[in-house]
């Protein structure tokens, strides 16, 4: 609304009576009194809240009237020219591409061999403490095994079949049907995020088991 409107709300619970009034001011006045109300309610420019008194700690006067807050500085309008506006065909953007624009590297391609290498220069893990694990050693190897991929290869998951090949011994011998089930157990008990991808299932640390 342009400036100079305002609204006028009155509500009495004895006789269940609630008045808004909204317009030019003289306008609304002139409501006001034609229903006798000048001297109930209370009337605020458009976009103010509510009405509020100054204090006595405050150093101008108002003689008793409510004092009302302005509007507080919002900025400056939204300019919309200024939104760069970005169209290419659908499928035509090259991640990669974008992510060393801003200087970000992609995620270390490393194969399995490499892989399998970085994890048997690995030091012996303490095994789980203070936590409900069927097999801790095994839980903390596949804890190192998800520390390397994420600080060292810059991944985010292991798909089943890798982390079989990769560290099959260090997981209680664990295979097929036996590592999916433990790796489920561990999804279930918020240590591990499962990640679904075409024809793999892939598994990442949850951040907190990680530490």
């Amino acid at each position: 609304m342009a400036s100079g409107d305002v609204r006028f709300t009155f509500r009495s619970e004895e006789t269940d009576v609630n008045v808004t009034i909204e317009g030019k001011k003289e306008w609304v006045e002139g409501i006001i009194d034609e229903l006798g109300l000048s001297e109930v309610g209370s009337m605020m420019p458009i976009g103010i809240i509510s009405p509020i008194k100054k204090s006595d700690s405050m150093e101008e006067d108002v003689d008793g009237e409510d004092a009302l807050l302005p509007p507080s500085d919002m900025g400056p309008e939204p300019d919309p020219s200024r939104i760069p506006v970005v169209r290419r065909p659908i499928g035509a953007l090259n991640v990669e591409i974008e992510i060393e624009k801003i200087g970000l590297e992609p995620p270390s391609p490393n194969d399995v061999f490499e892989l399998m290498d970085a994890f048997s220069e690995l030091d012996e893990p303490r095994p789980i403490q203070g936590e409900m694990s069927v097999d801790p050693m095994a839980e903390a190897w596949l804890k190192e095994l998800m520390r390397l991929i994420v600080r060292e290869g810059g991944r985010t998951a292991l798909a089943t079949e890798t982390i079989e090949e990769v560290a099959s011994t260090k997981l209680g011998g664990r295979t097929g049907v036996e590592l999916s089930v433990w790796l489920e157990s561990l999804f279930a008990a918020g240590k591990l995020v499962k990640i679904h991808g075409g024809d793999a299932t892939g598994w990442g640390p949850s951040p907190r088991w990680l530490g």
